[in-house]
């Protein structure tokens, strides 16, 4: 593990943001979801996320942590704009997401 400091941690902005809209992207190598995800200030971002363990119709309306300050990423004929994160389990991804709702936007630290 690479030890990093507190100044490279403040350059990532980690925001919470509400998914808005799903598609099935079936044009990706590996399974994945079209997220349209509402960041508050930050306008709506697009996302490719690997998270086919949740249904689509569950994932509306969901808030998850995002980078949003990642360069855009081509894949395949989608661009995402932003990560969205999560855990990598044997069954696949687990979303990190907020116990509570918070404020679209605001930045994790």
């Amino acid at each position: 593990m690479e030890l990093i400091t507190w100044q490279d941690f403040e350059k990532v902005e980690l925001r919470i943001g509400t998914v808005i809209r799903v598609e099935d992207f079936p044009e990706a190598k590996k399974p994945a979801y079209k997220l349209w995800i509402d960041l508050g200030e930050f306008g709506t971002k697009r996302s490719s996320a690997q998270i086919k363990l949740y249904k689509k119709e569950e994932l509306l309306g969901k808030q998850v942590l995002c980078v949003i300050n990642f360069s855009p990423k081509q894949i395949a004929n989608f661009v995402s704009e932003c990560l969205t994160t999560g855990f990598v389990t044997e069954e696949g991804v687990v979303l990190a997401m907020p116990e509570r709702k918070v404020k679209n936007g605001t930045k994790l630290c």
